[in-house]
């Protein structure tokens, strides 16, 4: 992709299930921040940590790159010059 390239309906759709994995793991961090022992709410959040992961990796090797400053790997050309970047979605 360059600058100028639209992209198809599975960036979309790739986006939208990181966007829920992130909120998810954002309201149960809060809730285990207040329910440190609650063992069933900490697998569940192990469990969407590695979903996540393994949805981010998938999307980055389509995509290009979610996050800068090392904590994601760029192909050749360096792909942030590609756009829509991840946060204008």
């Amino acid at each position: 992709m360059d600058g100028n390239t639209t992209v198809d309906q599975e960036y979309y759709r790739m986006m939208e299930e990181l966007q829920q994995l992130d909120f998810a793991l954002v309201e149960l961090t809060l809730y285990l921040d207040t329910h440190p022992d609650d063992m069933q709410a900490l697998q569940q959040f192990n469990q969407l940590s590695q979903q996540r992961q393994q949805a981010a990796y998938r999307f980055e090797c389509r995509y290009g790159p979610l996050m800068q400053f090392g904590h994601s790997y760029s192909r050749y050309p360096w792909q942030w010059m590609d756009t829509p970047w991840p946060w204008q979605v």
